[in-house]
């Protein structure tokens, strides 16, 4: 089993960021790949970023490429998501996910550990 918690949401001014952190447990986080997804209130859960175990392939929403950067600390067991240059609509709860095999994905389907949230709120 791996328990997966996030950390480092909050309300931030448009154009700022934050960087989420997901802590993970009970399994080494080498052998996973990572996502991280976001829901905003009244809409579906959607893909952000994700990441092989060795953190050379990332794949990106096109609505956060090229200001949000995901990466993890396999020593650590930690996978950590960037988000710059946040809008309106980057406020979500946003989750952190763990598959196994290690390979990234972006379909929420692959993924069977999740934490419990962490809500980011942009305001302008």
């Amino acid at each position: 089993q791996m328990q997966l918690v996030e950390s480092g949401g909050g309300l931030v001014q448009a154009g700022g960021s934050l960087r989420l952190s997901c802590a993970v447990s009970g399994r080494t986080l080498s052998s996973s790949g990572m996502g991280w997804f976001r829901r905003a209130p009244g809409k579906e859960r959607e893909f952000v970023a994700t990441i092989n175990w060795s953190g050379v392939s990332t794949t990106y929403a096109d609505s956060v490429k090229g200001r949000f950067t995901i990466s993890r600390d396999n020593a650590k067991n930690t996978v950590y998501l960037q988000m710059n240059s946040l809008k309106r609509e980057d406020t979500a709860v946003y989750y952190c996910a763990a598959r196994v095999p290690a390979g990234a994905a972006t379909s929420a389907l692959l993924y069977g550990y999740w934490g419990q949230g962490t809500q980011v709120t942009v305001s302008s």
